[in-house]
């Protein structure tokens, strides 16, 4: 055991304090770009729909055009679809996806242009009534911010994809208020992994977001909402409203998948998409306004239940229907928002026929749990329905509902909304989170201790026959002299030395230090080491000095912890007979 003591439970060093240094100043300039993008929204609101240069916060709802609001959105569709056609495709799409995509795919190197156009073309399609909120594109937007400023310094893969992923919970930090949730978020999305690396930095920049925010944007939650105590009924009720969020989430999802199908089989270049898609939604916005744009009103409306049922029925219906259309035409545009709205809506309708419960608290647990059934996300949503109320008594209720709705969704749907699209896009991505076995084990606890040496005194002829004739059972062999490793021998090398008439085997090594593994080291790392180094065994010694040899691994040894973890997870068996016996079948 004396040799654990040296092994740590995280794998970070001091490099992690510049990282978050980094981060401070990209959540800096998230925050900042957040508060532009509103103000884009406000000012591209303004100038569609009440023709004014302004940035007053304006709902679309409340525009005079008449039977004209039919086209505003088919006009900000097209300047979307044109902005994308000439300058940079990777502004469509609603953020979330194209960040996943950058950082697994991309080693997190996101363009200048998409920092720049993304919230540009945001503004313009939720400016021109598109029915979508403002935390997609600044994810992306923060998420550019973040790499653009890593790609300056002499960082790894890894390290970017940190400080992408900060700028990005920053962003959404900075638009919700909700910096737990959006720590959450990029752990449940974006990071893939659980790490101190990665976290801390993360953290960091929520919390300088979320302190800024009071400067740009107000103190406070964004929806605040009261709920009286919870009953026994209300739980049981939870589990019911889950199950119909699941349902809407994957209704949501397949609904959007269709109409993404059949876009790409129009005769028309995808240019245009976002006009026609944009027609759709302003015909819905002249039968009922109330669904054009962010809606952040009409959520705070739902939430405190100030519409009857008729009229949330109506911005239910058409919401989710211009929605599907307008996203799948692939604008610009964010799903946070819209998401909320349409659970909110339904939690409204679902709230004067669920048992238990107060009027107020059916509209949260909805939001929250269709939130947690489309993105696959129910910590973010569970954590992130609190930031924006403050409802502590609702926070069970909300738990169980997500925690419900996000497993009929896994249990019923391949992939999530945002998993999808990139799938369409030939990338499979893999979401459950585990440690590594190899991280599990160390090297001397799946090495073979019994090795078969050769002394670098011997001649070469004398080894080719002894080692390496008819009866060789082993690629290589450790190559020792006085106790001390010099190096690993197979024939190639062998065969060459014998033709540069070399006369023993230490001539063949010189004065190179071999490679080696260490017992007390992880499995991962001498995997790694393996890999970069393209051999398939190295010896392994006591110390890197005096390279004393204990044994050997190789790449078969490697595979042992994955067999146990095979048996943890597929071998079945019985350990007690009666809940009073004491031995295991």
């Amino acid at each position: 055991m004396s040799t654990l003591k040296h092994r740590r439970d995280f794998a970070t060093d001091a490099t992690l304090f510049r990282i978050i240094g980094m981060a401070c100043v990209i959540a800096i300039l998230a925050t900042i770009a957040a508060a532009l993008l509103l103000d884009l929204i406000y000012f591209f609101t303004n100038v569609f729909f009440f023709h004014t240069f302004s940035l007053v916060n304006r709902s679309p709802a409340e525009n005079t055009l008449g039977w004209k609001v039919i086209v505003v959105p088919a006009i900000g569709g097209l300047i979307v679809g044109l902005m994308a056609r000439f300058g940079s495709d990777k502004i469509r799409g609603h953020g979330i996806p194209e960040a996943i995509e950058a950082i697994l795919f991309s080693k997190s190197r996101v363009s200048s242009k998409v920092a720049v156009l993304k919230p540009l073309s945001s503004g313009i399609a939720i400016g021109s009534g598109g029915p979508f909120g403002a935390e997609g594109p600044i994810i992306m937007t923060g998420g550019a911010i973040g790499s653009l400023l890593a790609q300056f310094v002499k960082l790894t893969s890894a390290e970017r994809k940190t400080l992408l992923v900060a700028g990005a919970a920053a962003g959404m930090t900075a638009v919700f208020g909700t910096p737990v949730a959006a720590l959450l978020l990029a752990v449940e999305l974006l990071l893939f992994e659980w790490r101190p690396r990665s976290m801390l930095p993360v953290a960091v920049a929520c919390a300088v977001a979320a302190f800024l925010r009071g400067t740009f944007m107000g103190t406070g939650p964004l929806f605040p909402v009261q709920t009286g105590p919870v009953t026994l009924p209300a739980l049981i009720s939870c589990i019911l409203a889950g199950l119909l969020c699941g349902v809407l989430a994957r209704s949501l999802s397949m609904a959007l998948y269709k109409v993404e199908d059949l876009f790409a089989h129009l005769r028309v270049h995808w240019m245009w998409w976002p006009a026609i898609g944009g027609l759709a939604v302003g015909l819905g916005g002249y039968f009922q306004p109330r669904a054009l744009g962010v809606g952040y009103d009409v959520i705070g409306d739902l939430l405190h239940n100030h519409l009857a049922i008729g009229v949330v029925l109506a911005i239910l219906i058409v919401k989710a229907v211009i929605w599907v259309v307008a996203l799948g035409s692939g604008t610009s545009g964010g799903v946070l928002a819209p998401l909320l709205m349409m659970g909110a809506g339904l939690g409204a309708v679902l709230g004067p026929v669920l048992p238990g419960g107060d009027a107020a608290l059916w509209p949260l647990v909805c939001m929250a749990a269709t939130l947690s059934g489309v993105l696959g996300a129910p910590l973010t949503a569970i954590t992130f329905a609190f930031g924006l109320t403050h409802s502590a008594n609702a926070f069970l209720p909300v738990m169980l509902a997500s925690i419900v709705s996000y497993g009929f969704v896994v249990l019923t749907m391949p992939r999530s909304i945002l998993t999808e699209k990139i799938a369409r896009r030939g990338f499979h991505i893999y979401r459950e989170y585990t440690v590594d076995p190899l991280e599990r084990y160390s090297v001397q606890e799946v090495m073979t201790r019994q090795v078969r040496t050769i002394e670098a005194t011997q001649s070469l002829s004398q080894v080719l026959q002894d080692y390496f004739g008819p009866t060789q059972n082993h690629r290589a062999f450790p190559v020792v002299h006085d106790g001390a490793l010099v190096g690993m021998l197979d024939r190639e090398a062998l065969l060459a030395g014998q033709s540069g008439g070399v006369a023993t085997i230490a001539d063949l090594f010189g004065a190179n230090v071999p490679l080696v593994a260490l017992p007390e080291e992880t499995c991962r790392i001498v995997a790694t080491r393996m890999a970069v180094h393209g051999v398939e065994r190295l010896p392994v010694v006591q110390d890197a000095q005096a390279r004393r040899l204990v044994g050997l691994v190789a790449r078969s040894d490697l595979v042992k912890p994955s067999l146990e973890l095979f048996d943890e997870e597929f071998h079945r068996e019985r350990l007690r007979k009666s809940m009073f016996s004491t031995s295991s079948e």
